[in-house]
């Protein structure tokens, strides 16, 4: 599905470039941290805004420093800015984040939950499906990561009532004591496939996480969180 989240006129997306940048970087812990972002992820966000905003405002300057050459410089930062949101699915990651709130999704025009007008029936039935998980690690503290419900035995897949499957891990030598201890991380992923690149010096430790299927746009029907897994880091 096309990204309508990410302005494509130059007007309105230095709004929302400077204004999304302004946010992640705010906040106790930085708002990028707290929906999961990674630092390169948004060194490069950032980055755009430093190159956007000298460019705009040589684009404001209708009379004396606008371009053919500095809008295309914009267009390109644009297109940009849509490539590393569809590659690194940040928009996605944002909206199925564990701690997402409604003045994330208004900053990053994210329409889901009560945001977003739905034709669809809502269920009220509980997801009662547990993930089946596959760990393996690739090394370089990358693990990769296959979920699939009881009805899938081939082929990862999320679960019918879901539309991410969320997760709590930590990297240590000492397992949690359940879902509910401190040191969990929380995240999601909206595919049924991905990888999990752990923080450097998680080589040889064990990564100890949680899994379940979960709605974002009805969190109460989130399902039973899957037994403790483990996996040694490479």
């Amino acid at each position: 599905m096309p990204n309508s989240r990410i302005p494509r006129t130059i007007s309105e997306f230095n709004t929302y470039i400077t204004n999304a940048n302004t946010y992640m970087l705010a906040g106790t812990p930085t708002n990028w941290n707290r929906l999961g972002w990674t630092a390169t992820e948004i060194a490069q966000w950032t980055g755009f805004v430093t190159a956007w905003t000298p460019l705009f405002a040589k684009y404001s300057d209708k009379k004396a420093s606008r371009t053919t050459a500095i809008k295309d410089q914009l267009l390109l930062i644009i297109k940009q800015c849509l490539a590393l949101d569809k590659s690194n699915h940040l928009l996605d990651r944002i909206a199925s984040s564990l701690s997402v709130t409604i003045l994330d999704m208004e900053t990053f025009h994210i329409k889901k939950g009560v945001l977003q007008d739905s034709t669809h029936t809502t269920p009220h039935t509980a997801i009662s499906d547990t993930v089946i998980v596959s760990l393996h690690p690739l090394g370089g503290g990358t693990i990769e990561i296959k979920c699939r419900t009881s009805h899938d035995s081939n082929r990862p897949s999320i679960a019918e009532s879901a539309d991410c499957v969320q997760y709590l891990y930590m990297v240590g030598t000492t397992p949690p004591a359940s879902t509910n201890d401190a040191g969990l991380r929380g995240v999601s992923s909206t595919h049924a496939s991905f990888t999990l690149s752990l923080e450097t010096g998680s080589s040889g430790k064990t990564l100890y996480i949680y899994f379940r299927w979960y709605n974002t746009k009805h969190p109460a029907l989130a399902g039973p969180w899957s037994s403790l897994q483990t996996v040694l880091v490479l």
